[in-house]
């Protein structure tokens, strides 16, 4: 006679398969493979195999996700939605370079700009250009850079939020939702697997990837004699030992410390996209995606059928 086991599908933090699919395997006796078989959204069989113990996570939600097939290798409350904070600026970044703006033009920064703008390198009248104010909104997270790059996009400010939304319906975002360009609002929401598919689209643009996988970066300012010496908020980058392709930072008080990171494997194949959302230390969002990676780095020889270098290996 089967034990009869509830489940909470909110808190479930077990690897590819969902709380209801766990349920039926725990309750039926079924392999987990033989589970899967014709059940919606799941992860193909053949995926399945991996014996590769799952990862101990504490973050609100987080996502593995295959790049390539689109598949969700690993995650837990990958749909809930949350607020964002600054991972927000991937969305701003994109809107901003669908315009094609001239990088090289020189804006000159407002009071209004930097106005309660809580981190910011900037000062009204500093005169940098639409490209610098790039580096400072994915490189060092700059909200007043951020508003700036909507003020003087094709958009104007209003419309340039309003095309943020349009933009994240295009591509299927449906969780997520914007309310300013630099992710101070706590109604900038979205979800793990949302941020996931996002970054998967990013992957795609080399400007704004070759801009995210610096370590640092100089932004000289019109009349100013020493440059601004900035330098990634993510601590992946810093660090050097993993090939980060893409990645954001966030944090505010509604969303705790957030990281959506696209890491690509070091014996080749599609990058992965490693989101965590409301983890609860600066130092936690990062410890929690490196033990998510290791663990696919583990499990990659069942999930993609060739072997590779777990992470931290020499």
């Amino acid at each position: 006679m089967p034990i009869l086991l509830a489940v909470n599908l909110a808190h479930s933090r077990l690897p590819v398969l969902s709380s209801v699919l766990v349920a039926g395997v725990l309750l039926l006796g079924l392999p987990a493979a033989s589970a899967a078989q014709g059940v919606a959204g799941t992860v193909p069989e053949e995926t399945i195999r991996s014996q590769v113990p799952a990862p101990s996570v504490r973050a609100a939600a987080a996502i593995v996700y295959n790049t390539e097939t689109g598949d969700v290798l690993w995650e837990s409350n990958s749909g809930a939605q949350r607020s964002i904070a600054s991972i927000t600026k991937l969305m701003t970044a994109v809107v901003f370079m669908e315009e094609s703006p001239d990088l090289s033009a020189v804006v000159t920064i407002t009071r209004e700009d930097v106005r309660r703008a809580s981190t910011t390198y900037l000062r009204a009248g500093f005169k940098v250009t639409k490209g610098d104010l790039l580096h400072l909104t994915l490189i060092a997270s700059d909200n007043a850079a951020a508003r700036t790059l909507a003020r003087v996009s094709d958009h104007g400010s209003e419309a340039f939020v309003a095309r943020m939304n349009s933009k994240a319906e295009e591509l299927g975002l449906t969780i997520t939702r914007y309310a300013d360009p630099s992710g101070l609002s706590n109604d900038n929401v979205s979800s793990a697997l949302d941020m996931a598919k996002l970054l998967t689209y990013v992957s795609g643009d080399v400007r704004l990837t070759d801009v995210m996988q610096k370590q640092s970066y100089s932004v000289p300012v019109v009349g100013r004699r020493a440059p601004i010496l900035i330098r990634s908020t993510n601590q992946l980058v810093r660090n050097g030992d993993v090939d980060v392709v893409a990645g954001k930072t966030g944090f505010i008080r509604s969303a705790g410390y957030c990281l959506a990171t696209l890491l690509r494997l070091p014996q080749g194949g599609p990058p992965v996209a490693v989101v965590v959302l409301g983890a609860t230390s600066n130092s936690g969002r990062f410890r929690e995606v490196r033990s998510l990676f290791d663990w696919f780095a583990k499990a990659a020889p069942d999930l993609l059928g060739h072997a590779v270098v777990p992470f931290g290996a020499d």
